[in-house]
């Protein structure tokens, strides 16, 4: 397992852009989960544009990651992958407000920092997805 593969897992891969389903409309996404104001209704990509925009997604997500929790770079990559995950799911904005799960993965405190991530609002719109990263985050193991 990997972090590309996981996303594309979650995410799955369209080839046609698709409304936010919680507002039938903007943001729009395309191929793997993303998002930019070049989406919109009747976008169509192809592989190449869908592998070449998840490439910069992760690498954006991951630089924001980097620049942003220092001990970031101390997480083996299992964890890694949650936190870029959750950025690449809700940007940088929406995952700082998970002050408490934070503050227990920079601590090491894998199971306080999973449980914070199962109560969450987060949770509750994608829980598969949220338990799944959860465990990962607890075991430090690919889910």
């Amino acid at each position: 397992m990997n972090l590309r593969a996981q996303l594309e897992g979650f995410e799955g891969r369209r080839y046609e852009a698709y409304p936010d389903p919680i507002t039938g409309g903007a943001p729009w996404t395309i191929g793997v989960g993303h998002t930019g104001p070049e989406v919109h209704e009747g976008l169509v990509w192809n592989d190449e544009q869908i592998d070449a925009a998840l490439t910069m997604d992760i690498e954006n997500a991951t630089q924001e990651c980097i620049a942003n929790f220092p001990w970031f770079v101390t997480l083996n990559e299992p964890r890694q992958a949650v936190v870029v995950g959750m950025v690449f799911q809700m940007g940088l904005d929406r995952t700082l407000k998970f002050v408490n799960a934070l503050a227990a993965i920079r601590d090491e405190h894998w199971a306080h920092a999973a449980e914070e991530m199962r109560q969450s609002q987060w949770c509750r719109q994608t829980p598969k997805r949220v338990y799944r990263l959860a465990s990962q985050m607890e075991t430090g193991e690919w889910a």
